[in-house]
């Protein structure tokens, strides 16, 4: 079973955007919760979890931190080796946490920061998605995208070796969007780090990559 832990990002609802935009196929490998960490504290999902999916900052949106339960889960469903696709802000999931601050690959990096790394940020403007020079085989499969208006996350904390498989240039400079690390114990992190705004969440193009690294990540691609 996939896993696929939202907050409402500020009522834009990036993950339920992107969840109800999938196919049913894949929804109905899904179990999808939004603002509520209860299954993610108190239940045993790392037993049958095939991929974790996540789309939230925690202690945010009014919602708080996710507790120590849940880190206990989260950190045993990695040490078996298993993967997790962050979109958005996600690398900041539990950013409370000083072994994910660690691992992470690129990180968002939250304004009150335990380790005192300046606060990444996001200039808000219309850009490109870019498919890398990379011989990777998810990027054979990412798609280009013209974006609308959205935040662009930028300044983000390298913490670990990653290989960048999309980017995009701006004013600002040039800025990894999507990238795989891989955690101590073996697994994979894809960051697909695009998609605040409901218009570019519900993009086809948009919603076709995400398919191509779940299936990536899950296998289902070979």
């Amino acid at each position: 079973m996939i896993y696929f832990f939202a907050d409402n990002h500020y009522d834009s609802h990036p993950g339920k955007n992107i969840f109800d935009h999938l196919s049913d196929d894949l929804k109905n490998r899904i179990n999808f919760f939004e603002d509520d960490w209860s299954e993610l504290e108190n239940s045993n999902w790392e037993s049958d979890c095939e991929l974790l999916i996540l789309n939230l900052i925690g202690d945010t949106c009014n919602i708080p931190h996710p507790d120590s339960n849940a880190e206990k889960r989260v950190k045993k469903y990695l040490q078996s080796g298993g993967n997790a696709l962050l979109l958005h802000g996600s690398s900041a999931a539990f950013w409370q946490w000083q072994w994910w601050r660690e691992i992470v690959g690129l990180r968002w990096v939250r304004p009150n920061d335990p380790d005192q790394i300046a606060a990444s940020t996001h200039p808000i403007k219309p850009y490109k998605l870019r498919v890398c020079k990379v011989r990777h085989p998810l990027a054979e499969k990412l798609i280009p995208l013209e974006l609308p208006t959205d935040e662009i996350y930028t300044e983000l904390e390298q913490v670990s070796p990653i290989t960048v498989l999309l980017d995009t240039f701006i004013e600002e400079g040039v800025y990894p969007q999507c990238l795989e690390n891989f955690t101590p114990w073996g697994g994979k992190f894809i960051h697909f780090i695009p998609g605040h705004a409901k218009e570019v969440t519900e993009n086809q193009k948009f919603i076709s990559n995400i398919t191509a690294i779940i299936n990536y990540l899950t296998g289902a691609e070979k």
